[in-house]
C-alpha cells in the first residue's frame, strides 16, 4: 500500500506526543510505502497534479517506539504523482488551504482520500456542528457567529446565563478561546475588536456559544473512525485555564464514553460518514457537542496511554480494507468490460 500525509512539516513534529507520527509509524511497520508533503508542496505536472515529497526509506528493523523511529528515519526527496497513492491522509493544520483542495480534485477518483474533499470543504470550521439537526438544543450548545459587533454586544447581554464561551471561527488547539461574563461588559468591546478587525482592514467571524454547566473540569476528546467511536480521553484544565486542550497546558485521564456520549456518536455518525469525513476527533462537555476536529484531531498518543490501546492500529486496517475493496472493485470491472470487448 502506498500511503502520503498531506501535512506539516516533518521538522515540526513533536515525536513524542505526534498522533500523524503515530500513524505513520503504523504504516512503516507494516511494510507499507510512506511520503509525506506539506500543501505547499503540491504541483501539475503536463496537467497531471504532483508533490514534491519525502519519501521514508526502508528500514531492516523499524523502532517499536516512536521517538526512536523519528529520530532514525531517513527521507529522500522526490517527485510523486498524486494518483499513484492508495491513500491520501489529510493531516494538514487549520486554517484549509482551499487551492490545496483544487489539486486534489484532478485525483479524487483515483486515491482514498481521508478525510474527503467535499466534507473538508463543508466542515473545515466550526460551523459545521450547524449542519447537525437539533432545533431543541439537545446535543449542540446554542451559538451564534458574526462579525457585527452590535449583535454579539446584544446576544451576551440578553443570554440567560452569566458566562458565554467567544473564539474565532478558524482557530483550532484552543487557541483563542476566552470565557466571557455578562459583569464584565466593559471589556467586551475591547475584545471584539480584537477579535474582529485585522490591521489589513479585513474582519474575522466571532463564535458566541453557551457556557456548558461542567465545563471547568474539562471535557472528552473522542475520536470516531468511519462513524463509530474507537477512542477517548478525559482532558481536564489547567490550574489557571479554563480550556481543557492539551496544547493549552490540560492534562489528560482515562476516559469511558458515557451512555450520552454514545447516543451523540450514534447520532451525528452517519452524517459524518456521508460526508466522507472518515476520520474525526468531537469535543464533548456533558454529552454536548462543541467541536468536530477534521484537518487533523489529535488525541491518539493520550488514547493510548490512558487506556493501553494502540488507536494507530485501527486506522491503518481501516486503510487496508479500504485499499482492498478498492483493488477487487477494480478487478472486477476490468474482467467484466474484458469478457464484453471478447464477446
Amino acid at each position: 500500500m502506498n500511503v502520503c500525509f498531506l501535512m506539516y512539516p516533518w521538522e515540526e513534529i513533536a515525536p513524542e506526543t505526534d498522533s500523524t507520527l503515530a500513524i505513520i509509524h503504523e504504516c512503516v511497520k507494516r511494510g507499507h510505502r510512506v511520503a509525506i508533503a506539506t500543501p505547499a508542496n503540491l504541483t501539475i505536472r503536463d496537467s497531471v497534479a504532483y508533490a514534491f515529497s519525502k519519501m521514508i526509506r526502508k528500514m531492516d528493523n523499524v523502532p517499536a517506539q516512536q521517538r526512536s523511529f523519528y529520530k532514525r528515519a531517513e527521507l529522500k526527496e522526490k517527485m510523486l504523482p498524486l494518483a499513484g497513492f492508495d491513500v491520501l491522509m489529510m493531516r494538514a493544520n487549520p486554517p484549509l488551504d482551499p487551492i490545496a483542495l483544487n489539486f486534489l480534485d484532478s485525483v479524487k477518483d483515483d486515491v482514498f482520500i481521508v478525510n474527503d474533499i467535499e466534507g473538508l470543504r463543508e466542515a473545515n470550521n466550526k460551523l459545521y456542528t450547524a449542519c447537525f439537526d437539533d432545533p431543541d438544543n439537545t446535543i449542540i450548545p446554542r451559538t451564534h457567529v458574526s462579525k457585527n459587533k452590535e449583535y454579539l454586544k446584544s446576544v451576551i447581554k440578553e443570554n440567560p446565563r452569566e458566562k458565554m464561551i467567544m473564539k474565532p471561527l478558524n482557530g483550532y488547539g484552543g487557541s483563542g478561546v476566552i470565557m466571557v461574563e455578562k459583569s464584565a461588559m466593559g471589556n467586551v468591546n475591547s475584545l471584539l475588536d480584537f477579535y474582529i478587525d485585522n490591521k489589513d482592514g479585513t474582519t474575522n467571524y466571532i463564535i458566541l456559544q453557551d457556557y456548558i454547566d461542567g465545563a471547568e473540569k474539562g471535557d472528552s476528546r473522542i475520536l470516531l473512525l468511519n462513524g463509530k467511536p474507537i477512542g477517548a480521553v478525559r482532558r481536564v484544565p489547567g490550574g489557571d485555564d479554563h480550556r481543557s486542550n492539551i496544547s493549552a497546558g490540560g492534562t489528560f485521564e482515562k476516559h469511558t464514553l458515557t451512555p450520552e456520549e454514545k447516543l451523540l456518536c450514534k447520532k451525528i455518525g452517519p452524517k459524518l460518514v456521508k460526508d466522507g469525513l472518515y476520520f474525526v476527533g468531537i469535543d464533548v462537555i456533558n454529552g454536548m457537542l462543541v467541536e468536530v476536529n477534521v484537518m487533523s484531531p489529535g488525541g491518539i498518543i493520550q488514547i493510548n496511554k490512558a487506556s493501553k490501546t494502540k488507536i494507530q492500529q485501527k486506522i491503518v486496517d481501516y486503510f487496508e480494507e479500504e485499499t482492498s475493496i478498492r483493488v477487487q472493485a477494480l478487478d472486477r470491472t476490468t474482467k467484466l468490460k474484458s469478457k464484453l470487448i471478447n464477446e
